[in-house]
C-alpha cells in the first residue's frame, strides 16, 4: 500500500528521524488543486490563469518553518517579501501574481470575492494566486503565519474596487515566471498556466 508524505514524515519522526525537505522540493510529481475563477461582482479574478493550491508542500516540522518556505521560494525564483497574515477584507492585486506560503496555524480563506470559494489552509500548504484573484481571511488561528512572495519584477498593490479598463488590460498581459514556487521549472504552475495562456 502506498504511503503519503504526511504518514512517511510521521513514521520517520516516531523513529527519531526526519525527512529531508530537499527530497520533496525536487519532487516532480507534486500535485496542485486547481481552482478556476471568473469575474464575481466587482472582483475581476482571472478567467485565464487558475488558482493553484498545494497541500503539505513544505515541511513545517523544523524550528523555523517560515524560513523553509523562504528558502524554497528563493530557490525557485520567487523572492519572499513579507511574513504576516491575510487581510480580513476582500481584495486583489492588479500588478502582481502572489504566492502565499502557510507556515503556521490554519485559516478559512475566501477566494474569488464575496460568496466565492471557501478554502481551509493549514501549515505546510501553498496557494498561488494569479493577478486579479480575490482573497479574504474569514477566520484564522492565533498562530496563523504566512510568507508572501511575488515575481522578481512585480510590485504588489491592494485593490478594493472594480478594475478600470487599463487595469484589466495590464492584468491580462502581466508576465508570469517560468518557475513553480514549490518545485521549480517542471512544477504545476508552469504546466497549468502555460496551458491556460
Amino acid at each position: 500500500m502506498p504511503i503519503d508524505r504526511r504518514r512517511f514524515s510521521t513514521a520517520l519522526a516516531a523513529l527519531g528521524l526526519s525527512s529531508s525537505r530537499s527530497v520533496f522540493a525536487n519532487d516532480r510529481h507534486i500535485e496542485a488543486e486547481v481552482l478556476k475563477l471568473s469575474r464575481n461582482g466587482w472582483m475581476p479574478n482571472n478567467d485565464r490563469l487558475p488558482v493553484l493550491i498545494y497541500r503539505r508542500a513544505i515541511d513545517v516540522t523544523k524550528s523555523d518553518p517560515a524560513s523553509a518556505f523562504e528558502q524554497a521560494f528563493t530557490r525557485n525564483g520567487w523572492p519572499p517579501q513579507w511574513r504576516n497574515g491575510v487581510y480580513d477584507f476582500h481584495h486583489y492585486h492588479s500588478t502582481a501574481h502572489e504566492v502565499l506560503g502557510f507556515a503556521a496555524g490554519e485559516a478559512r480563506l475566501m477566494f474569488g470575492g464575496e460568496n466565492g470559494h471557501e478554502i481551509t489552509v493549514s501549515a505546510g500548504d501553498v496557494a498561488v494566486l494569479p493577478t486579479g484573484t480575490g482573497h479574504c481571511n474569514l477566520h484564522s488561528s492565533a498562530d496563523f503565519l504566512v510568507v508572501g512572495t511575488y515575481p522578481h519584477d512585480q510590485s504588489w498593490d491592494i485593490c478594493r474596487k472594480a478594475p478600470s479598463p487599463s487595469d484589466v488590460d495590464r492584468m491580462r498581459h502581466l508576465a508570469f515566471p517560468d518557475s513553480d514556487p514549490v518545485s521549480g521549472a517542471a512544477g504545476p504552475l508552469t504546466k497549468q498556466w502555460k496551458q491556460a495562456n
